[in-house]
């Protein structure tokens, strides 16, 4: 007779596949929210450890849920890690892959027919909803929110608009929404205000079915500024500024078109941005919890990327970064390791946390499995829903991978305690890469890349495994 013997890893696919399917089956649909807070360090919130910003919501939605300290985003600028994210793809894979402009507004779109998050749950009897910065195709494009599966879009349409927080327009799909407030150097609609009154409007339309909300909100990315209300007032007056910054508004050239205006607090303006993110989130979990669908409503926050230096601020002050190395354009850990935190009530267990390995592209199949669906195209993610669940039946990553198109390009693989970085692989692929150790050296700073020549020859094989050419987004191009 023959015998046969399932190993252990198939076993655990196998069991991990039931767990879902079970859950699936016995637990309803859950309404989505998905927050991206944009060029947010991993240390900018208090759960993460920030100690002068105030970010109370933010904190409160730690307590009520997990608190993830492995999780990475999609890349390190925003266009590849919002294209990371909506299509299940990492850098390798994805087709935006860097932030290249369009005329005479936007950025170059997906093309037609991409398979993304929300048009997955439209297909799952989700109404979908996008607000804030998309950046991945011009209005009326391939690549406008409402050709991918967005019933609505609200906000800025092109990443560049959204340096300025009080533009000339904004987009409510196919209509341009002129803001006669902002006209010349007027400062009096503020656009990250309309954005959030925008998306308390869809949910409350949509509260009774379900929903996928994609909050991508331009806080805090700069330029620095923000209504000079109770928040910048309490920062003003409690931070001390070492410099100002000058914008381009006092040159009369580029001002509300993509260039950043100036900054006499840089300081304050930034952390005003930080708490006033953190009072949006606080605004939206209340709103949740007065229609009644706090319960069956799953809330996740995250940023697209590390913490940015541009328009004066300052993340060496508010150590932005927290205990790692590198900014917003750097591979090292600062650059892509960002915060995250999932709250369903009495699902996911409050005041949890995990230290499970994930990104941006496991975002979908986690979303599939949440919705009870099967996944028609291929990711490279891996679904997070048993460590969401608190299980230990979690399918790890082999690697992950990331790729950079600007100076020069770089590119990082992590394979468990082990970090490989290449730069100016763009002009010299063969350059010897960096490795570092994370299990000791969390801040990268020492190369062993010489003690670990087997680690490294492995990264190597992964990098050209893990991707593919593009023809439109090349290595040092954009």
């Amino acid at each position: 007779m023959i015998k046969y013997k399932i190993s252990s890893i198939g076993c655990l696919s196998i069991c991990c596949v039931s767990s879902l399917t079970a859950f699936a089956q016995q637990q309803p649909k859950p309404n989505v929210v998905f927050i991206l807070a944009d060029d947010l360090g991993y240390g900018d919130v208090g759960c993460y450890g920030q100690q002068i910003i105030k970010t109370p919501n933010i904190d409160l939605l730690a307590n009520s849920g997990m608190l993830m300290t492995n999780h990475y985003a999609g890349c390190t600028v925003s266009s590849p890690s919002r294209s990371v994210l909506l299509t299940g793809l990492h850098t390798g894979h994805t087709f935006i892959r860097g932030n290249k402009e369009v005329e005479p507004e936007g950025q170059y779109a997906l093309p037609t027919g991409t398979f993304t998050i929300a048009k997955m749950l439209h297909q799952a009897g989700y109404t979908t909803g996008a607000f804030g910065k998309w950046g991945l195709g011009a209005p009326k494009s391939s690549g406008d929110p409402n050709n991918l599966g967005f019933d609505d879009f609200y906000g800025y349409n092109c990443q560049k608009l959204a340096h300025n927080s009080y533009p000339y327009h904004l987009w409510f799909n196919q209509t341009k929404v002129m803001l006669p407030g902002n006209e010349g150097l007027k400062k009096e609609q503020y656009a990250p205000d309309l954005i959030q009154q925008q998306a308390i409007k869809f949910l409350q339309r949509n509260h009774k079915g379900k929903f996928f909300m994609y909050l991508a909100y331009t806080l805090p990315h700069a330029e620095l500024t923000s209504p000079n209300d109770s928040i910048y007032k309490f920062y003003s007056s409690h931070l001390k500024e070492v410099s100002t910054y000058r914008g381009v508004d006092q040159q009369g050239k580029d001002y509300k078109t993509g260039g950043y205006g100036s900054s006499l607090t840089p300081r304050a303006d930034f952390a005003s941005m930080v708490t006033r993110l953190d009072a949006y989130v606080g605004e939206l979990m209340s709103e949740v919890k007065r229609l009644g669908i706090e319960k069956n409503t799953l809330i996740i926050f995250t940023s697209d990327n590390g913490p940015h230096r541009e328009g004066g601020a300052d993340p060496d002050f508010f150590k932005s970064y927290g205990q790692f190395r590198g900014v917003k354009r750097d591979m090292y850990e600062g650059g892509i390791r960002v915060p995250m935190i999932a709250v369903w009530p009495n699902v996911i267990k409050a005041g949890s946390s995990s230290n499970h390995i994930s990104a941006f592209w496991d975002i979908m199949p986690t979303f599939k499995d949440l919705a009870g669906i099967k996944l028609p195209v291929k990711s490279d993610g891996i679904s997070m829903l048993p460590t969401l669940l608190s299980k230990k039946n979690q399918k790890n990553h082999q690697y992950l991978y990331w790729e950079f198109h600007e100076q020069g390009g770089k590119i990082a693989v992590r394979m468990g305690q082990w970090k490989g970085i290449k730069l100016n692989y763009g002009k010299n692929p063969a350059a010897k890469m960096l490795l570092y150790n994370l299990s000791k050296d969390i801040h990268e700073d020492y190369n062993v890349a010489d003690s670990y020549p087997k680690v490294v020859a492995r990264l190597e094989q992964i990098i050209h495994k893990a991707r593919t050419e593009s023809q439109v987004f090349k290595f040092g191009k954009e």
